[in-house]
């Protein structure tokens, strides 16, 4: 099916369902809404699965590598080789995202989205769209038929992975530059100043982060992207990874799975989709507050994270974090006592 058609098919959840799950929160012995924000993400999952009987226990990190041409203007601390030695240490199991993703038994895919360099590894999913995009400075990042193409490689990522009985994936990423890319199509949806949206990515100087602003704020006045376009704004300001990373949002609302959003990056990605068809954001689950701009990019499609803690590592670290706090609020929903069962009244809603 093409890309369009899957977009605009895409349905809401099942509300039935998700009413059930909030009611069976209600007969557990405790305060009405005790457990926050877990609860709410417990009910929106039902919806998503169409069933009260929540089920979490086959988990992926799926992780789009590509690089970005802006980094020939200095604005990262590394060049873009390191995407490549990062990809494939990812893929060989030695990176962050596999020492957290071990831990909470969350499988790690590597996708090869568009990276620069070559490497020898055969564990990296080649789903290759170009070496890398154009820089944002002279030219669109890549052409529309690219952004169609990463967004369907996303779409079609989530099919197989519905299809071999995965339950919930966390959208992460890997691309030397990609938080100035980042910034620059937050700074065009959010119709802010690249000063406003620009972040210091992995510690930039306060020289180079000048610089860094300064592209960003040239690239936007230059390519003068339709903010409302998803497709659009990819194409003149984004990279590959994000454009991968939208189609994991789009596809996970297809295809009813649950897609966890990681950091700024990822919530780039996910106002993007957003921009594609609005209902993909009850398919979404923000897992932690990605910075200022992070921030505003999740408030923007209504969206609040659980975890507020300063995280910046990328890699879907983030997002895997969320993964043991749903476990323990499924623990909750399924196994402790209720009301019922120790002749204890229901609390209930206070008009």
């Amino acid at each position: 099916m093409k890309m369009t058609d899957r977009i605009e098919n895409i349905t809401l959840p099942n509300n039935s369902a998700k009413i059930k799950a909030h009611e069976e929160w209600s007969t557990i012995a405790k305060p009405l809404g005790s457990f926050g924000k877990l609860e709410y993400i417990i009910e929106k999952i039902a919806g998503i699965q169409g069933t009260e009987y929540v089920d979490i226990s086959k988990r992926t990190a799926v992780i789009m590598c590509a690089d970005n041409g802006v980094v020939e203007e200095g604005v990262s601390q590394v060049t873009s080789e390191v995407t490549a030695i990062c990809a494939v240490e990812i893929a060989e199991g030695r990176s962050n995202i596999n020492a957290v993703a071990e831990e909470f038994n969350i499988d790690v895919l590597t996708v090869d989205i568009g990276i620069k360099d070559d490497y020898d590894c055969s564990k990296i999913i080649d789903r290759k769209i170009a070496r890398g995009t154009k820089n944002i400075c002279y030219n669109w990042a890549m052409s529309k038929s690219d952004v169609n193409k990463a967004i369907c490689i996303g779409m079609d990522i989530i099919k197989e992975l519905k299809e071999n009985g995965t339950k919930i994936v966390i959208a992460g990423e890997m691309g030397i530059g990609n938080t100035t890319t980042a910034a620059a199509v937050a700074s065009a949806v959010l119709n802010l100043s690249a000063e406003s949206v620009t972040t210091r990515g992995a510690g930039l100087s306060y020289e180079a982060f000048e610089r860094k602003i300064d592209t960003v704020d040239y690239a936007v006045r230059m390519r003068k992207p339709d903010r409302d376009s998803g497709v659009d704004v990819l194409a003149k300001l984004g990279g590959f990874d994000i454009a991968g990373m939208a189609g994991l949002f789009l596809g996970g609302a297809y295809y009813k799975l649950p897609v966890i959003i990681d950091g700024l990056i990822s919530s780039a990605a996910a106002v993007i989709a957003y921009k594609m068809n609005p209902k993909v954001a009850e398919y979404m689950i923000p897992s932690h507050y990605p910075g200022k701009t992070g921030k505003l990019l999740l408030e923007s499609i209504g969206l609040e994270p659980v975890i507020d803690g300063g995280l910046r590592l990328g890699e879907g670290t983030g997002g895997a974090l969320l993964v043991p706090l749903l476990d323990g609020a499924l623990a909750l929903y399924r196994n402790s006592h209720r009301f019922d069962d120790i002749n204890i009244d229901r609390y209930r809603e206070q008009q």
